[in-house]
């Protein structure tokens, strides 16, 4: 048996070999993306790969080492897919997204859209984004918002997009997909619940509760305390409290904010129920001009990937690669595609920046659809 220090050694000295023929590829590699700047041939040629890998797979001797050296295989191509797009971009070869920078977003007489009723989170999340004096106005749904902005009803809509207790807001994510209105601004805003009830109830008195289907969410375990009231969905939590007021009834009751009760002249009858006390919603400002500023400092965007194993690896690979911090992925199915996802990114970094620019440029080869929805 051979000495451990001795097999070491020689593990060490075809490191080095794999690492010296590395390098001259790379090397190679920087001529292929010169003939391609000259050519405008694209740097991602999946044809080429597929059959190369599957030329070098059959050379493993064990089933172990073929799958081994298809994966190592496809991360070399992927490192030299990365340094090709790095060389193209440093040659100007790099096509600009549809956006314009301006020095900053003008509010100035701006309307702005919000969904739900007077005392919506939205509107709370408006006022601390835009300030007490706006020009706003509500509609009954999330595609209203974005069908006034769309329309130019609308110079801005303020929508949730995530929770840090009941997660993602389905259905703006998938509308954020299907306009092509652009997000420029969010705000974070502190969510607090209250059970609110005519002026007349008392907390013995409540059978029915009625709030927006997040918000019965983040009030889970409370409600889970009061097993014999029935829940009911609507729109907006605001306007859960409208409907109390308006039916009247004592045995009715409202999940919203504590605003909302001033509003609607309802009377608080517990506080702070959610099951988070650090609950907090996240909310997108939607503009259907597709604009960013220099100061700017997250992307989010969304592609689909190839539905093949490692895909989703690879893809985030340019991240990596680029130095980019990603704050955020998430995942939707693709509409008429069973069991196929489009993903959700946000990640730190400027249009302008090369970092982002090389990472975008690797993403739009190898994924399917991608989409910046705004940099902010």
């Amino acid at each position: 048996m051979k000495d451990l220090k001795e097999l070491r050694d020689q593990i060490d000295v075809i490191d080095r070999q794999i690492v010296d023929l590395y390098q001259e590829r790379m090397e190679i590699a920087a001529g292929v993306a010169e003939y391609k700047i000259n050519t405008g041939k694209k740097v991602f040629d999946k044809e080429r790969e597929d059959s190369k890998l599957a030329t070098l797979t059959a050379l493993g001797k064990t089933d172990f080492n073929k799958h081994g050296i298809r994966e190592l295989f496809e991360q070399i191509m992927s490192m030299s897919r990365k340094r090709q797009y790095q060389l193209l971009t440093a040659h100007g070869m790099y096509e600009k997204p549809d956006f314009t920078e301006v020095e900053s977003l003008d509010y100035h007489n701006a309307r702005i859209v919000f969904q739900g009723t007077e005392g919506a989170y939205s509107q709370l999340a408006l006022k601390e984004y835009f300030g007490e004096q706006t020009d706003s106005y509500h509609v009954e749904t999330w595609r209203d918002a974005m069908e006034a902005i769309k329309n130019g009803e609308a110079d801005y809509a303020v929508l949730p997009i995530e929770n840090s207790s009941a997660g993602i807001v389905s259905e703006n994510y998938d509308l954020m997909v299907e306009y092509d209105n652009c997000i420029v601004g969010e705000q974070i805003i502190q969510i607090n619940h209250a059970l609110l009830g005519l002026p007349e109830a008392e907390l013995s008195d409540i059978t029915d509760v009625y709030s927006h289907p997040q918000a019965l969410m983040q009030c889970g375990r409370y409600l889970e305390s009061h097993r014999e009231w029935e829940k009911h969905s609507l729109k907006n939590t605001a306007m859960a409290a409208k409907k109390v007021k308006e039916d009247g009834k004592k045995h009715k009751a409202a999940i919203a904010s504590s605003l909302t009760a001033d509003i609607y002249g309802l009377k608080v009858l517990d506080e702070c129920i959610q099951n988070n006390k650090m609950n907090a919603t996240r909310f997108i400002i939607v503009s259907g001009k597709r604009v960013f500023t220099s100061k700017a400092e997250k992307i989010s965007i969304c592609f689909e990937g190839m539905h093949e194993s490692g895909s989703l690896y690879h893809m985030l690979s340019h991240f990596i690669y680029n130095g980019i911090n990603m704050n955020h992925i998430e995942s939707r199915p693709v509409q008429g595609k069973n069991w196929e996802y489009r993903f959700f990114v946000d990640f730190e970094g400027n249009l302008n920046d090369a970092a982002v620019q090389n990472a975008l440029r690797g993403l739009a080869e190898e994924t399917l659809g991608l989409k910046i929805l705004g940099n902010y």
